[in-house]
């Protein structure tokens, strides 16, 4: 079973994606940025579904330090974000994400994402 990171601090969110996902993947839970690289690192997950907006570290910071890591730099790092903004979806890859998807997350486009970086 492939193991995903979910990296988000509102609970309701990441209730929702555990909902979605818990029956088709392991899931490991982080609720900050800081923690969201302890538990790559600790993982290894295949994937990383990752909040921008975080406390402690955020989102942007947190994928950079992953993506540095040589143990966690090939992690595919989905940005899942309320940043809808113009330019945000440019600063994520930036900072190493390897796709980028809004909030409120559509279901359908989720799981097309995780077929395409897990399968």
């Amino acid at each position: 079973m492939k193991r995903i990171l979910i990296v988000e601090d509102v609970e309701l969110n990441r209730d929702l994606l555990t909902q979605l996902l818990e029956d088709t993947y392991e899931l490991v839970i982080a609720v900050d940025g800081a923690a969201g690289v302890e538990m790559a690192i600790a993982h290894r997950p295949d994937l990383i579904l990752m909040d921008l907006s975080l406390p402690l570290v955020d989102g942007w910071e947190a994928t950079r330090r992953i993506k540095a890591n040589a143990s966690t730099a090939a992690i595919p790092v989905v940005a899942i974000t309320a940043n809808a903004m113009t330019g945000d979806e440019d600063r994520a890859r930036a900072a190493g994400c390897d796709d980028f998807m809004t909030k409120p997350v559509d279901e359908d486009l989720l799981f097309v994402k995780l077929r395409h970086w897990l399968d």
